[in-house]
């Protein structure tokens, strides 16, 4: 079979044909759900086989064109690790010729509707200039590369080419011979993803059981627990930290943004910066805790739902705060060497994440050791001490009639940052402005639990902000938590919710400050292209 038309060569026999017939079904996008777009850069899953437009697409694929078939895509529905992967090889000459005919032929739609080229005037013209969108390889210093296209049109003229080597009246026309692709359905165009499992399956016949590589991740060696997290819960591995007075927010293609498309479409858009409006935040879509937003010393489990650390306080958020209303989530010990201790609470998104819970006004805790109970570094006496086997309960309540709604943040006004394929929206921390704007609010208070027994409510008249279950350890002890929604301790004195409700709902109230943004800024915004 040719590579770039799986199943269309002459003969393919019975089984090749219900096979491409049921490929042929895909004929939507497996992201956004609207129809194929063959004017755009399209990938196909290599396990759902499903195609999807470029624009839906997360990964920074760099510059590509259509009708690409020298690559291995896997989208985020198929990828045990919840990220998209993308790979594009080195193309073959034959993989080259129909991806440049194909362009021809779809462009000539516009126009004449030819569906013959001339190999000087139109295919060679075009590889130039689409070189480094359609392989890997290295631009050619000679010229010899055109007789290799030349020669791959004659040599493969019987199966994916045809050649007119004259007028249909018999008279040789100036530009002849013209070139064309045999099969003229360019849906058909796709990788051989069924001939590339088989090499791959070989390769690993003939050299044996793959050897295990341990990667490297931020701030440490990775180990092979760690590595599971990515496989779990699609945050990458290798991302930027919460740091220095700048944050950083996961970003993901804004489909509704304007101009997305012909952003998309634009052969010169490559190697411009992005305008951060054409990205959105992305949503985790469960609580747990964040592996950007903690200090990087710590170590979080493979579930994200375990904190440990071997120096001293230092502090990990979850990953979706609480604004308004009650909440509630649970926190249990599940190893502690002598000396070592931890604070549990909620922290607001300026608490200092090299410190311990409770160090400055963004944050409220409640230590292990004497149940001492910590706000701008200053603690009190709240109850007695927690240990391994207590379940620790933690309840906030942020009066719905004191703090007025409030979409979060859209971020599209925030410069785009790029980090190991990944885009993220950079934020500047404004501690001193922030400080200023802190206003308690009547009636917002904390209560901590132990082993179901309310220990006390405290911190009464809370700062008005953003809160997020936040833990604090120190010298080697592990802290797992519970955000829902089964607990083994449910307050009974108040209503509450629990803490994964909030992934839900946060989605919904981010979509709605991203639509707000863009509606406020219609027809502001452009692109120079």
């Amino acid at each position: 079979m040719k590579p770039g038309m799986e199943g269309a060569g002459d003969g393919a026999g019975k089984s090749a044909s219900n096979k491409q017939d049921q490929k042929d079904e895909f004929t939507t996008c497996g992201y956004c759900g609207k129809g194929r777009n063959l004017n755009i850069v399209e990938l196909q899953c290599s396990n759902c086989l499903q195609f999807h437009h470029e624009s839906c697409i997360s990964y920074q694929l760099g510059k590509l064109v259509p009708f690409l078939s020298n690559y291995v895509f896997t989208c985020r529905n198929c990828s045990n690790t919840g990220l998209e992967q993308f790979k594009k090889h080195q193309a073959q000459s034959s993989q080259m010729c129909v991806t440049a005919l194909a362009n021809l032929q779809q462009a000539a739609l516009r126009e004449d509707g030819r569906v013959l080229f001339s190999l000087t005037k139109d295919i060679v013209p075009w590889i130039e200039m689409h070189w480094e969108g359609m392989t890997t390889m290295a631009r050619r210093t000679t010229q010899s590369w055109k007789q290799t296209i030349q020669r791959t049109l004659a040599k493969d003229s019987a199966s994916l080419f045809r050649c007119e080597e004259s007028a249909p009246d018999g008279s040789v026309a100036a530009g002849h011979p013209l070139y064309g692709l045999r099969h003229t359905n360019l849906a058909a165009i796709r990788p051989s993803y069924d001939q590339l499992k088989q090499r791959q399956a070989d390769a690993v016949k003939s050299r044996g059981p793959k050897r295990k590589v341990l990667e490297q991740s931020a701030g440490s060696k990775k180990t092979r627990s760690e590595g599971a997290v990515q496989k779990l819960h699609g945050y990458p591995l290798d991302h930027p930290f919460n740091k220095d007075g700048y944050r950083y927010i996961l970003t993901e293609p804004d489909p509704h943004a304007p101009f997305r498309q012909e952003f998309d479409e634009s052969s010169e858009s490559g190697g411009r910066p992005i305008p951060g409006w054409l990205h959105r935040a992305q949503c985790p879509s469960a609580v747990l805790l964040a592996l950007h937003d903690r200090a990087q010393c710590l170590k979080i489990s493979d579930d994200r739902l375990s904190v440990t650390g071997d120096k001293g306080y230092c502090m990990v958020r979850a990953t979706h705060p609480v604004r308004r209303g009650a909440w509630y989530w649970e926190a249990t010990i599940s190893a502690q060497p002598d000396g070592a201790h931890c604070r549990i609470g909620w922290a607001g998104p300026l608490a200092n994440l090299n410190a311990p819970l409770g160090y400055d006004k963004f944050g409220y805790s409640w230590r292990s050791r004497k149940g001492t109970v910590f706000h701008e570094a200053r603690g009190r006496h709240l109850s007695a001490g927690y240990q391994q086997g207590d379940v620790l309960g933690i309840l906030i309540q942020l009066p719905e009639s004191a703090v007025p709604a409030r979409l979060p943040d859209s971020y599209k006004d925030k410069p785009l940052i790029k980090s190991k394929s990944h885009l993220y929206f950079e934020e500047k921390d404004d501690v001193p402005g922030t400080l200023e704007r802190l206003q308690p609010v009547p009636g917002a208070c904390i209560g901590f639990y132990k082993n179901g027994k309310l220990q006390g409510q405290t911190f009464h008249n809370l700062y008005g902000s953003d809160y997020y279950p936040a833990v604090s350890v120190y010298r080697g002890i592990t802290v797992s938590v519970n955000f829902g929604p089964n607990f083994k301790y449910s307050p009974k004195d108040v209503r509450w919710r629990p803490m994964s409700e909030r992934a839900e709902e946060h989605a919904v109230q981010q979509a709605m400050a991203d639509i707000a943004w863009l509606t406020e800024h219609e027809g502001k915004l452009r692109i120079d292209l």
